[in-house]
């Protein structure tokens, strides 16, 4: 038999039709190219480090070598004589500028976190945090400075293993806390004990997941711009949420807000690592504040990997309870995170541990649910939010579990997944943890999928290799994934993000149209998105469509790129403001026409009769009047073609997208390698805005999933050192190394929106790790060997093999 898939077509996918939401809906659900794409494979993109300002200088940060030290003194005289060293400043010299932080959140009780400053006053509690800066006319006169900073230091004991976390013999980082547990969870639904004593089947196993990090193209940088004269503050950031930061910089260093501009320009790549607000992002601007000028930061690659966010670090124990004829009872589940020694601004990094409380067991229609989770201090980079934030654990805990049900009750993998998923026609409902849902289709989905992949015949075609010796495995991963969030997930703690984003749309004289809007682009294509829904809502051709984002000056209030928001909650406000528009622009046409607004409609860049499509006038024509010859128009009519509209969903905590993924891989027995075969993905996102841009985030986010179940780990030596902190031994996923993704859609439109677009950008994240893990396991299912360990290494394969000790 050949050892290929191509005897393995998939079936015909039949698009699924939902009804248009414009008039002459022409881009919205059309395979647009995304806009701009040409300017940045062209190399023209303007990134922090392309950005020169008059008198701008550099700064340079010595950061802790060790995991734990207290700071006894910090020589600098030497380097602050060094040619062209401007400033030398440490964590005393900062505090007197910038204000520390908690990172706690209200609405998590308990929880707690220590006072964090922009550089260590004292001590460091990571390898990597930022202790000393200097600064000087260019990076490398600071980088030749620092060379000569001396810093006394004493090492003091560690708490690097989270497992020990909590022992009383473990030494406690921030005494003032009384120990080194940041926030803990309890939940417990229905009658676990009783189904579990009851169950004909109880799968249970220990889940580990290694941290990683997010490996940007663009690393984490900024210029800080304090102008004394106007007493105003300019921060060029490559960031995820500029309005966020806006309020923080006010906050810390009492400034006004209203004094305060942040610039997102070109982002290259984010993935939640420039979400969060970092020691350095707050030393830059104390720093620019100090000297009166602007200051550049820009990570290099090794500090990126100690002090950018890691995530994912987490030990799950777990178990299921199934009967016979297949039917999940419940789950029940401690998962174990370690986030470093602080909680992360202003997010806080509990929220990866609590959503894992919340997803496990969520795509199934049990009522028997118990949880514990711990998340504990150590000294080691702190961990928060990373795409798909406690999905991928979640979602490889459960779909790992199910799996092990089905081979106690003998039962085929997806055959038990179409059992248990809650019905297409049972929404809304809520899920056992409390999670409520609006609209899913996993029925459908897993209709799909089964067609997608062509399911027996990939049975079959296993079975005959493995007589051949050839060990193949076919996984499963049933997904949700919160998106479009309220102001559920933040504000109500008291961390002030926007869960609302605003757009303001403009036909300029020559009938263009402007459309500035808080989301902004980090590399996802939602400029291209809004490009569509704009030109669609007002009735003009794409091409006269042009998007601003990233500019808290011009842009209105928003909460920026996280949560997968950008399409659903962005989009809704350009839609909404775009169609106040075309109203007004009706408005001007009647009076210009004398003719009554009803009866007229606009299509393609010109005012028609709506009964006939006669075209009675151009939108420039229209522009050219309401601007420069408003004299011709009565005296009282003023035409309004600038409008905003605001949007915040309401209606659901969160709008829960669903979908389902399956791997095909080869495990070689000897070696403990594993080769990906194929990936299918059907997702459900609610209205699909551009296929090609959907199918395009969920390859990337696959990708990236498979990266943190195949490759990605940040390893540490005893004492508290990362190992690996450099490109060469850091393995992120290469394209050579990945399968053929092949994406399908089910479309489920939100109700809480008129677009019903939910996101899109971190499903695939969530789900690629579980469907790799139970893959690899189902190849391995002959030889009695299964693992739960990702990365899943070579040497982790030939351990649970036996065949390394």
């Amino acid at each position: 038999m050949k050892r290929d898939i191509t005897n393995l077509e998939p079936g015909v996918q039949v698009p699924t039709t939902v009804a248009p939401v414009t008039e002459d809906q022409r881009y919205i659900g059309a395979s647009v190219p995304r806009g701009g794409i040409e300017r940045l494979t062209q190399g023209l993109g303007q990134y922090i480090d392309d950005i020169e300002l008059p008198r701008m200088a550099h700064v340079a940060f010595w950061r802790s070598p060790v995991a734990h030290m207290r700071i006894k003194a910090v020589h600098a005289d030497t380097a602050r004589a060094m040619p062209g060293v401007l400033l030398v400043a440490d964590g005393h010299d900062l505090a007197k500028v910038c204000k520390p932080w908690v990172a706690v959140l209200g609405h998590l009780a308990g929880m707690k976190s220590a006072p964090q400053h922009a550089l260590a006053v004292d001590r460091a509690c990571w390898q990597g945090e930022p202790v000393v800066a200097v600064v000087a006319e260019t990076r490398a006169q600071a980088e030749d400075a620092l060379q000569h900073i001396t810093v006394d230091y004493e090492e003091l004991p560690l708490a690097t293993d989270m497992e020990t976390a909590l022992d009383a013999a473990t030494p406690l980082i921030h005494p003032e806390l009384g120990d080194n547990l940041c926030f803990t969870r309890s939940l417990d639904v229905g009658e676990v004990d009783r189904v579990f004593a009851e169950a004909d089947a109880v799968a249970e196993a220990t889940f580990e997941f290694g941290r990683h990090t997010g490996v940007t193209l663009e690393p984490r940088a900024q210029i800080a711009h304090w102008n004394p004269a106007e007493q105003r503050l300019t921060v060029y950031h490559s960031f995820q949420a500029p309005h966020m930061m806006q309020d923080l910089y006010g906050r810390q260093f009492d400034l006004p807000a209203s004094a305060i501009r942040v610039v997102c320009k070109d982002v290259g790549g984010s993935f939640g690592i420039k979400v969060h607000a970092y020691p350095d992002d707050f030393a830059t601007v104390a720093l620019s504040i100090l000297l009166g000028r602007p200051v550049k930061f820009v990570a290099d690659r090794l500090e990126s990997f100690t002090s950018d966010i890691h995530a994912r670090h987490h030990r799950v124990k777990a178990r299921i309870a199934v009967n016979q004829s297949g039917e999940i009872l419940g789950f029940d589940m401690d998962d174990l995170t370690g986030i470093g020694p602080y909680s992360m601004f202003p997010r806080t990094s509990a929220i990866e541990g609590n959503q894992v409380v919340n997803l496990v067991g969520g795509p199934y229609k049990h009522k028997h649910y118990r949880a514990k989770l711990n998340v504990v201090f150590q000294n080691k980079t702190p961990t928060c939010q990373y795409r798909g934030v406690g999905h991928p654990i979640a979602c490889a805990v459960t779909e790992a579990l199910v799996d092990l049900a089905a081979q106690k009750i003998g039962m085929d993998p997806l055959k038990i997944r179409e059992l248990n998923v809650i019905p297409d026609d049972a929404y809304p409902t809520t899920g056992a943890s409390g999670i409520k849902l609006e609209v899913l289709s996993h029925e459908a989905s897993l209709k799909k999928l089964r067609e997608l992949m062509n399911y027996d015949a990939l049975r079959a075609e296993q079975a005959a290799l493995r007589q051949q010796g050839i060990h193949r495995g076919i996984g499963f991963a049933t997904v949700i994934e919160l998106t479009n969030p309220s102001a559920a997930f933040y504000g109500v703690g008291g961390a002030r993000i926007a869960s609302q984003d605003g757009a303001t749309v403009r036909l300029d004289p020559e009938g263009d149209i402007t459309v500035l809007v808080g989301v902004g682009e980090q590399g996802q294509g939602t400029e291209g998105i809004y490009r569509q829904i704009a030109a669609d809502a007002v009735g003009v051709d794409i091409t006269k469509v042009k998007v601003l984002t990233g500019d808290t000056d011009v842009t209105p209030y928003g909460g920026g790129t996280w949560a997968s928001r950008g399409a659903g909650v962005g989009g809704e406000a350009v839609l909404l403001a775009g169609q106040a528009l075309r109203e007004n622009i009706l408005k001007v046409a009647a009076v210009m026409l004398k003719r009554e607004a009803a009866g007229l409609a606009v299509r393609r860049d010109r005012v028609v009769d709506a009964a006939t499509g006669e075209e009675l006038l151009p939108l420039k024509e229209l522009g050219r009047v309401a601007y420069f010859r408003s004299d011709t128009l009565p005296a009282d009519f003023t035409p309004e073609l600038m409008v905003t509209r605001h949007y915040a969903q309401r209606d659901y905590p969160f709008i829960f997208t669903n979908g389902v993924q399956a791997s095909y891989v080869e495990v070689d027995p000897d070696t403990g390698f594993v080769k990906l075969l194929k990936h299918w993905a059907v997702e459900d996102c609610g209205r699909v805005l551009n296929p090609m841009l959907v199918d395009e985030q969920m390859r990337g986010a696959i990708v990236q999933g498979i990266g943190g179940a195949l490759f990605e780990e940040c390893l540490y030596d005893d004492a508290g050192l990362m190992l690996n902190a450099n490109m060469a031994d850091y393995l992120v996923p290469m394209s050579a190394e990945m399968p053929d993704i092949e994406v399908a859609h089910v479309m489920t439109p939100t109700r809480s929106s008129k677009l019903g677009a939910k996101g899109a950008g971190e499903a695939g994240t969530a789900g690629a790790p579980a469907a790799v893990m139970n893959a690899i396991n189902d190849a391995l299912a002959p030889f009695s060997a299964c693992v739960h360990s990702q990365p899943i290494t070579p040497e982790k394969v030939l351990r649970a093999l036996g065949k390394v000790v």
